[in-house]
């Protein structure tokens, strides 16, 4: 082991990696203060898909030229504009430099490094084609956001137009209406009862009742989010998820191109089939399409196919079926769920694309008829008025 770290450690002085005090691309030793400072604001940052797709570009590339792995890791830490993903990336460089695997030094970081990830490396340094897995991992996690991407910004609009309705009839019934309450009751004679109603409603949402709802209100939803935490509350949720009339069937889609897109990945990057259907069923993101790729898992374990235990489940439709049938045919199961994945992508977007164009309509209607409610009760008192004049 110590001749192995002493060869390790001459090839990277070669390369040009930095020890102790040596010059060149070595990061001078920050201050302890400063050391501190960085720590404490890499608690507070957040490591994005973005930076996490450069880093596996940039190792692909420099280990793919040659260059030495503990230089790499140096230099890509040095320029990392992330200074969370920086200080991982210097102790995983540590953790190489004492003699650790690379899949074992990002294991020891699984909030940076999940176990889709560490599998992927490790699966490359077996076969000793890391340079490869690497350049695939970014490509899957590039792809995996642009799918994320396309859902949250069809679904951006919906959400910000329902936001703007809540904020308008609040602001309306809390500010506007009982100024105008102020004038029908001088004006004298009875107010409508649907003005009356507003009024009311316009009260309650002033008085001390409200704090108790909205107090009520958040209870309901921690409560919530800790039933879905739970493992069967998580199952239901994702199946209530799943069943929906129109969102059920994008959630459908969206699980099923994140299965293919992850499972082809891991396949043909060389980690073993057991073990990816353990890591996809992880990392799957839905309880229901967890527990399916379970199944799957027993089927393959006791000698049988991918095709026939997932025939049985109605979340993986008949053409995914036979397209994975093909593939354990032919010996080219990673190409045909790759061609799976992207064709679900488009289908997803597809999907999306219809639903906003439903969706605006819908919402342009609901908008407009919170806000005509609330002028319909503040203008009736008038008309009324004007009529009792007459």
């Amino acid at each position: 082991m110590d001749s192995a770290k002493a060869k390790t450690k001459t090839k990277a002085a070669a390369k040009g990696a930095p020890k102790g005090g040596g010059g060149g691309a070595a990061k001078p030793k920050a201050s302890g203060g400063g050391k501190k400072n960085q720590d404490i604001f890499a608690k507070f940052e957040k490591i994005k898909l973005k930076d996490m797709v450069v880093f596996s570009r940039q190792f692909s590339a420099m280990i793919g030229s040659g260059v030495a792995m503990l230089r790499t890791l140096t230099i890509i830490a040095e320029q990392c504009e992330n200074e969370k993903l920086r200080v991982v990336l210097t102790d995983v460089r540590n953790q190489v430099e004492a003699g650790s695997n690379l899949s074992d030094a990002m294991g020891k970081h699984p909030e940076t490094f999940d176990r889709l990830y560490v599998s992927m490396v490790k699966a490359g340094e077996t076969g000793g084609i890391l340079d490869a897995v690497m350049k695939r991992v970014a490509e899957f996690m590039e792809a995996r956001q642009k799918l994320t991407d396309k859902v949250k910004s069809a679904m951006a609009y919906p959400i910000v137009a329902l936001i703007v309705a809540v904020i308008v009839f609040w602001a309306m019934l809390t500010f506007i209406l009982p100024v105008f309450q102020g004038i029908f009751e001088g004006m004298g004679g009875d107010l409508p009862e649907f003005t009356m109603m507003l009024i009311n409603l316009s009260k309650f949402m002033r008085s001390p009742w409200m704090v108790l709802f909205a107090a009520v209100a958040a209870g309901g939803w921690w409560m919530f989010k800790q039933w879905v935490a739970t493992p069967a509350g998580r199952f239901t949720y994702d199946g209530m998820c799943l069943r929906l009339p129109v969102f059920g069937d994008v959630i459908k889609k969206v699980a099923v191109a994140r299965f293919t897109r992850t499972f082809g990945t891991l396949i043909h990057s060389g980690v073993p089939m057991l073990t990816s259907l353990d890591v996809v069923k992880e990392t799957a993101g839905n309880a229901v399409l967890s527990r399916g790729v379970e199944e799957i898992h027993k089927e393959v374990r006791q000698g049988g196919t991918l095709s026939k235990p997932m025939s049985k489940n109605p979340l993986f439709p008949p053409m995914v079926v036979q397209m994975v049938a093909v593939g354990e045919e032919t010996g080219k199961l990673d190409e045909m769920l790759d061609k799976v994945a992207d064709f679900y992508d488009d289908e997803v977007e597809n999907s999306v694309e219809a639903l906003t164009s439903v969706l605006e309509p819908i919402l342009v209607i609901f908008v407009g008829g919170i806000v005509g409610s609330v002028v319909v009760g503040m203008y009736l008192p008038i008309f009324t008025i004007i009529n009792q004049l007459r």
